[in-house]
């Protein structure tokens, strides 16, 4: 086959679009590989950037960017006419849910579109973008067809869920296994011989809806552990037991058991989402998926019971939560990156704000945000902060920060990720 031919010497050009934290990392690595890439990237200060030789994402230098730029090996570009020349499309745009918890298709449906405008025999299209189960055969292959072409024979379709975890210093694309099924045996085995050339182990699957749900699978097992520690935290503080100990304890158990850890809430682009992706579309099966929402309703209640206990520690101080001067410590939704979006955080804040809290808040990656329509610049971590503030709030541990600092100078501390551990002081409530 022709394509299998251009895969094996390299000279298949691979086209990604959407250069998010997944496309970006994705592209890099097909460069680093001896591939010619071309990104399509609709927004244009991210293009902007780009032409300058600026990576906007923390797990791309600029020095690579420039690298592969000056090589001849990456093109980012608006316009969407070289899709007909790209060998490979690999689709990373974002699926989030509307407000009504259902799926917004309309990125990927425009994007694959845009594909199929352009489509010629020849070509493998791989989407990595979360959907639901069903999806790329149900909705996004009748887009493609459009084109007139026969799918697994003139056009292929398969779907590889991503696995990037930004900032992870251990893992990335290479040595994470890459899941991919194809919506028949040709289009399997031609996205399994594209991502062995830059993956090291390749997992193929049954079908794209095998390989959909795969993705749903690991991140609600993920949001259904965190919503039992979640729990757990709530039980132990009735209890009048410190839930971070009784987890390490429980961790020493060598088989049987895996330390999951309690917080304000989950933040991140795919445990808060695949969970209600996966209960959405099992509802259209007449299957009421109970566990999964009993998950969801815990975290998506977290940032109410965070507020709940910063008011009670407020309160043993002799301070109403109205009128307080709350500085929050931590903004993105994770350590070490400045990505704040679907930030429990932000609910915190919100929540805050609105029972008449006066709100700051210190983030060393996090410039400005925005909450309930107020623009909130990232204050100084200044000792006249610290002391000025009625109670500092914990919320995301980022690394460059001396907690230690935080909890001498404060009046009191509310730490929702023990960040403070090993600190004994009256002034730290842990969550």
């Amino acid at each position: 086959m022709e394509l299998s031919d251009k895969i094996r010497n390299r000279s298949a050009r691979v086209g990604v679009l959407g250069l998010g934290y997944v496309g970006m990392p994705l592209a890099m690595d097909f460069c680093r590989k001896g591939f010619r890439v071309t990104g399509f990237e609709v927004d244009r200060r991210r293009l902007a950037d780009l032409g300058r030789g600026k990576s906007y994402i923390r797990d791309v230098s600029s020095e690579e960017l420039r690298k592969w730029q000056s090589a001849g090996r990456f093109l980012a570009t608006g316009r969407f006419a070289a899709l007909s020349q790209q060998d490979a499309v690999l689709v990373c745009v974002q699926t989030p849910l509307r407000k009504t918890k259902e799926p917004d298709v309309s990125n990927i449906l425009a994007a694959v579109g845009e594909v199929a405008r352009r489509l010629r025999r020849g070509q493998l299209i791989v989407i990595e973008s979360t959907t639901y189960p069903g999806a790329t055969e149900e909705l996004l292959l009748p887009v493609l067809r459009q084109a007139g072409l026969r799918m697994g024979k003139d056009f292929f379709l398969a779907f590889s869920p991503e696995r990037v975890d930004p900032g992870n210093p251990t893992w990335g694309i290479a040595n994470t296994p890459k899941v991919v099924g194809g919506a028949d045996p040709v289009s399997t085995a031609c996205a399994v011989e594209l991502y062995s050339q830059v993956v090291d182990r390749v997992v193929p699957v049954s079908s794209t809806r095998a390989a959909e749900t795969v993705k749903l699978l690991e991140n609600t097992f993920r949001a259904v552990n965190i919503a039992l520690v979640n729990e757990m935290a709530q039980v132990c503080h009735h209890m009048g037991l410190d839930v971070w100990e009784i987890i390490d304890a429980a961790a020493s158990k060598p088989f049987g058991f895996m330390p999951f850890y309690p917080g304000p809430g989950i933040g991140g682009h795919c445990i808060p989402k695949d969970p209600r992706l996966l209960s959405w579309k099992l509802k259209t099966l007449n299957f009421d998926p109970r566990f999964i929402q009993l998950a969801s309703t815990i975290n998506e209640g977290m940032p109410e019971y965070a507020v709940e206990r910063i008011a009670e520690a407020l309160n043993r101080a002799r301070k109403p939560l109205r009128g307080s001067r709350i500085l929050i410590l931590g903004a993105a939704y994770k350590p070490g990156l400045e990505d704040y979006r679907e930030s429990p955080a932000l609910d915190v804040m919100s929540l805050l704000l609105r029972s008449g809290a006066k709100v700051s808040y210190h983030d060393p990656f996090v410039r400005s945000l925005e909450v309930r329509g107020r623009r909130l610049l990232c204050v100084p971590l200044t000792d006249r902060a610290l002391k000025a503030a009625d109670c500092a709030a914990i919320l995301t541990a980022h690394p460059r920060v001396d907690y230690r600092r935080v909890v001498r100078l404060s009046r009191l501390v509310f730490d929702a990720r023990n960040a403070a551990k090993g600190i004994r002081s009256p002034k730290v409530i842990r969550l």
